[in-house]
């Protein structure tokens, strides 16, 4: 069982490092994005995981390195997949938010304040100033954008 510890523990150093620093395969043009130390890591997650879990439950330890070695490439698989599908959805490109409409959420004023935008990519609540003072509530529109923060105008 203490390779599967070994392998599942180097597994989860490899994920944490990956999703915490950055992939660490990104520099490296192998294959179009095919390896990936996400991937990798969970793989050697499960890996570890289900040849512990199979030992533990009297499994011959041939079987166990079989059935673990399964679950790990299919792991691998689906994160690979998954990985793929969320670089080509995250373009980086920042989307301007001049001409949306939105609700204060707090009052606004020179020094700042707080609004949250009806865009389809607004899921959160910006920064925002004003010219003057805007209420609590009331429904703005952005006129400038700039880095995370918009200047609005009372509508």
């Amino acid at each position: 069982m203490l390779p599967f510890l070994i392998v599942g523990g180097v597994g989860l150093a490899v994920l944490l490092i990956s999703l915490i620093i950055g992939d660490i395969f990104d520099h490296f043009e192998i294959g179009d994005g095919a390896i990936s130390g996400t991937a990798l890591g969970i793989a050697a997650v499960v890996f570890g995981a289900s040849g512990a879990l199979t030992t533990t439950n009297g499994l011959d330890t041939v079987w166990a390195y079989v059935l673990a070695a399964a679950l790990a490439i299919v792991a691998y698989v689906i994160a690979v997949v998954f990985v793929k599908r969320l670089t080509k959805t995250s373009d980086g490109e920042v989307t301007s938010a001049v001409g949306l409409s939105g609700v204060a959420r707090s009052t606004i004023s020179t020094a700042g304040g707080e609004v949250s935008l009806d865009g389809p990519h607004e899921v959160e609540r910006r920064l925002a100033y004003a010219d003057g003072t805007i209420a609590e509530g009331a429904r703005v529109r952005v006129i400038e954008h700039s880095g995370t923060r918009v200047k609005v105008v009372a509508e």
